[in-house]
């Protein structure tokens, strides 16, 4: 599978890498039910057909006790990423998740992540969606650089988003920004390639809109742009919405990966043979821009 730098990180990630928020379990944000049996079998697979990059979070449920649980014996083969920031609270029938931006709470988040997937070090850790204000007032990006050298990462990112991100684009402080994206979701199309410009890494999140309503998380809202746009128009023969989807992501000439989470090994096996076949022909990458454009679903211009 194909590989790009990730920023000034250097490290070599695959195009498509796998979100294991998939794998969090129904205690969090309505989390599908599956057995542990399905978590061995698809993080393996993950590996087995070539995705190097796995991205989670402190608060992704039994995410990272898993990657931990039955892949931590291969970790060598996976570039990983986790977020801090956060707090799991147990409401009985299910966990709470919020956030407390404090130092003590970020170096709780590491240390407990760290035991959790079974490993000394985290490849990237990031910020999990701050505000600005939040990030001055505990001193954040600061807290992130002693953990750096500390060892326990190699690396500091952010996700964020609209109208949190311009401060922490300008400050320069950040190996990586995980961003929302896709074409029915192009408002940091340009922010995109704002980022970038400050040799950050770009990890791009929702890049196939969340699977169509009723197959995945993704919401009428956002997949009635296809229709208004006509976008099936645009499908070679036998491609798929969410294929499409996918190489349109992997168009942006600015985005490093794209993640992309799922429990059943032949949606990945599907998202890799889409992945591979690389960006959308450049004529029909602009068209299906102008398409979008016209109905109002446009980048967000950067003043």
């Amino acid at each position: 599978m194909e590989k790009a730098l990730l920023g000034r990180t250097g490290l070599p990630v695959t195009k498509l890498s796998y979100g294991a928020m998939e794998i969090r379990g129904p205690r969090v944000w309505s989390g599908r039910p599956f057995e542990d049996t399905d978590a061995e079998r698809i993080l393996n697979a993950v590996l087995d057909l070539g995705i190097n990059f796995i991205d989670t979070s402190y608060d992704y449920g039994r995410s990272e006790e898993l990657i931990g649980r039955f892949i931590s014996h291969r970790r060598d083969e996976y570039i990983l990423a986790t977020k801090c920031g956060c707090c799991v609270t147990d409401r009985g029938d299910h966990d709470e998740t919020s956030h407390i931006w404090t130092r003590d709470n970020l170096l709780h988040n590491i240390d407990t992540s760290l035991t959790r997937m079974k490993t000394d070090y985290i490849d990237l850790l990031q910020l999990h969606g701050p505000t600005p204000q939040q990030a001055e007032e505990g001193q954040l990006v600061d807290v992130l650089k002693e953990i750096q050298a500390s060892g326990k990462v190699r690396y500091i990112g952010v996700s964020s988003y609209l109208p949190n991100l311009p401060p922490f684009v300008e400050w320069d402080a950040f190996d990586t920004f995980q961003l929302p994206y896709s074409a029915l979701e192009r408002e940091h199309e340009d922010w995109v390639t704002k980022a970038a410009g400050t040799g950050a890494g770009i990890i791009v999140r929702g890049g196939v809109g969340q699977v169509e309503p009723g197959v995945g998380r993704g919401s009428t809202d956002r997949w009635s742009a296809w229709e208004e746009a006509k976008l099936d128009e645009l499908l070679e023969h036998g491609e798929q919405r969410t294929g499409f989807l996918l190489r349109f992501t992997l168009s942006h000439p600015s985005m490093t990966t794209t993640i992309v989470g799922t429990k059943n090994p032949n949606h990945l096996a599907e998202n890799i043979r889409y992945a591979e076949m690389g960006p959308l022909p450049d004529d029909v990458y602009e068209e299906a821009k102008k398409r979008l454009d016209a109905i109002g679903r446009k980048a967000l211009t950067i003043a």
